[in-house]
């Protein structure tokens, strides 16, 4: 029972920190820049190092979308985005910068924590003329809130425009490739390209219960293809495969199954041992309730009720245990810094679901493993078991 105890609390808490630690990454990066669902025109994503403008969504496709993201009761918000790459320079040094071109109000609703980013500045960091300079970026040309900045840009006939800036927020980076992302607003953007209507290069779009995401995915796909055939060229992506972290939180999904896998073995191992020498040492005792009268099948079901109190006990008190660690942990607030991102705290938690999940898989092995012995006992010779020494 001891093994079951410790094994089923280790697992336990092991999937509570993971579980956490995933689940935090994954918020950090879907609700810092990238959201959790993207509407492109297909072959954008393939060609994203370029940000080509001649993959942008027309004007009349993205009213289109407008209408449907807005009466799809799962979407919490949704928000325009036009990207490309321009030159920033600020008189002295220039460098190379990708911008964002959105709607402060639509990207805060859709990206909540990209607000807690912005390290100087604040929501007013995106007003018109305004830039949120990436804060390696503002670094390297020794740039601080108020200074003038100039961004040039080739458009989509290939001209070169530019267009002064005041900087209005230091952004700090973020976990993967949006990290060096720079934001102005959508108009600024606009005019800054040149563009008469109101194209964008894509929509990242934020769902109300992310559990629920594949559900709200699934329904954007049946009602962006019911819509019209224009929408057959577009492309909606999870957050899975925008992101390379996806690959880590599967590798982790991957190590929860083998943790449990282990400890599956570990009661497997310990109840057959357990359950084999108690056969070993009763053999006698077998032997004489065998004679009196007692059926196989009644000798069957006292080792096999013997395993499952093992099972149940020991699935109780270890998750009784790993409980108590969780609450320990939670309250010890252990925290996490990712580069220069600021530190973020863990706070692991168990879902009932998943506690009763593996004390069912422990009781089912604890009867699995009984099974073996139990049917010898039962199969004894009463005779050969009281000559037994």
């Amino acid at each position: 029972m001891a093994l079951i105890v410790v094994g089923m609390m280790f697992v336990l808490v092991f999937v509570s920190a993971t579980g956490s630690f995933k689940d935090l990454m994954v918020r950090e990066i879907t609700d810092s820049y990238l959201g959790h669902l993207q509407i492109h025109r297909k072959g954008y994503l393939e060609a994203i190092d370029s940000m080509p403008l001649l993959l942008n969504l027309p004007s009349s496709q993205v009213e289109d979308l407008r209408a449907i993201l807005s009466k799809n009761p799962g979407i919490k918000a949704f928000s325009e985005r036009l990207k490309f790459g321009a030159a920033f320079s600020n008189f002295e040094q220039t460098t190379n910068i990708r911008l964002n071109g959105v709607d402060p109000v639509q990207e805060f609703q859709t990206c909540p924590l990209l607000l807690s980013r912005i390290v100087q500045g604040g929501q007013s960091s995106l007003e018109r003329g305004k830039i949120l300079v990436p804060e390696l970026l503002a670094q390297g040309l020794s740039l601080k809130v108020g200074d003038t900045a100039v961004v040039v840009a080739t458009n989509k006939d290939g001209s070169v425009n530019g267009k002064t800036f005041v900087v209005g927020g230091i952004l700090a980076s973020a976990t993967g490739p949006g990290g060096r992302d720079g934001y102005v607003h959508i108009e600024d953007a606009r005019e800054l390209l040149r563009m008469s209507d109101s194209e964008v290069s894509e929509i990242a779009i934020a769902v109300q219960d992310f559990d629920r995401l594949d559900r709200v995915y699934a329904q954007l796909q049946a009602d962006v293809s019911a819509q019209s055939e224009n929408n057959r060229n577009l492309s909606i992506d999870t957050w899975k495969k925008l992101s390379p972290f996806a690959s880590v939180a599967n590798m982790i999904d991957v190590i929860i199954i083998f943790m449990k896998l282990m400890l599956v073995s570990v009661v497997l191992i310990s109840i057959m041992n357990v359950m084999v020498m108690a056969v070993y040492e009763r053999i006698r005792e077998i032997g004489t309730i065998a004679a009196i009268g007692t059926l196989p099948r009644k000798i069957l079901s006292l080792f096999m009720v013997e395993g499952f109190l093992l099972g149940v006990l020991g699935s109780f008190l270890g998750a009784l245990l790993s409980t108590g660690i969780i609450l320990i942990l939670n309250f010890r607030k252990i925290t996490f810094a990712f580069g220069q991102q600021a530190a973020v705290v863990l706070a692991p938690t168990i879902s009932p679901a998943e506690i009763l999940l593996t004390s069912t898989l422990v009781v089912g092995v604890a009867l699995l493993a009984s099974l073996q012995p139990a049917w010898k006992a039962s199969r004894m010779e009463p005779i050969q078991a009281l000559r037994h020494v």
